[in-house]
């Protein structure tokens, strides 16, 4: 496995000088139990210490746009919350509410996992706990993932795709995932972004992103980056 991209000691500073975070509940999540028959549940993760529900970060802004879409449930949960999310899960899928999965009811899960810097590797580690349970999922995206695992994708994934950048002096994210099973996993792509000479708006981002992530927040802020996420999710959603 290769190793993961270092965390500098100012990518901590940033974080915890973010803003402070109510903690999420079960209760804030628009997501029904159970799920309608053949709807699919997409889960977004955040990075940092961002709040789950600040419309100014892009994984949020994606799962509100996903919500309009018939038979369509998403949400976007903090990355340190993981057994949130799969308490979310578990109840979404127990079709007939007895508090267990069948084999019936994991067979029909359609979900779809994605992430941003520590939220990418949130997505892999929860497709993992998934893996385990024997729930298979559609789709992972990650976004400039930073994390410990998060390069090796789990053979209950269906495909899998990476976005990343590799700019100097920024939070580097993974810069290439691959498929613990190739025969069940497809590797989409693993697609390198600089922004170098490029600009973004930066307008809603704090003074440490805007200062001290460099490249991390302009990907994370990219319009252009989530369009393509989008789309991948969209064709995933599509596949029955």
């Amino acid at each position: 496995m290769s190793r993961s991209p270092g965390i500098s000691s100012w990518f901590l500073l940033a974080a915890a000088v973010s803003s402070p975070v109510a903690a999420q509940r079960l209760s804030d999540l628009a997501v029904p139990a159970p799920l309608p028959p053949q709807s699919t549940l997409v889960i977004g993760f955040l990075g940092g210490y961002e709040r789950w529900d600040d419309e100014h970060r892009s994984v949020r802004r994606l799962a509100l746009e996903l919500r309009r879409q018939p038979r369509v449930f998403a949400e976007s949960i903090e990355n340190h919350n993981r057994k949130l999310a799969l308490k979310l899960i578990r109840r979404a899928l127990d079709a007939n509410q007895n508090g267990k999965l069948d084999t019936h009811e994991k067979a029909a899960a359609r979900i779809i996992l994605y992430g941003q810097s520590w939220g990418g590797a949130a997505a892999i580690d929860t497709a993992r706990d998934l893996e385990k349970l024997g729930i298979p999922v559609l789709l992972t995206v990650q976004v400039d993932s930073v994390g410990m695992y998060d390069a090796t994708i789990p053979a209950n994934v269906r495909a899998a795709v990476n976005f990343y950048q590799h700019d100097p002096l920024t939070i580097q994210g993974r810069s290439e995932i691959h498929a613990a099973d190739p025969a069940r996993t497809a590797i989409l792509g693993n697609f390198e972004e600089s922004y170098v000479s490029r600009t973004v708006d930066e307008s809603n981002a704090s003074w440490p992103r805007r200062v001290l992530w460099g490249s991390h927040n302009k990907m994370e802020l990219d319009p252009a980056i989530w369009t393509r996420v989008e789309q991948y999710i969209d064709s995933a959603i599509a596949e029955r």
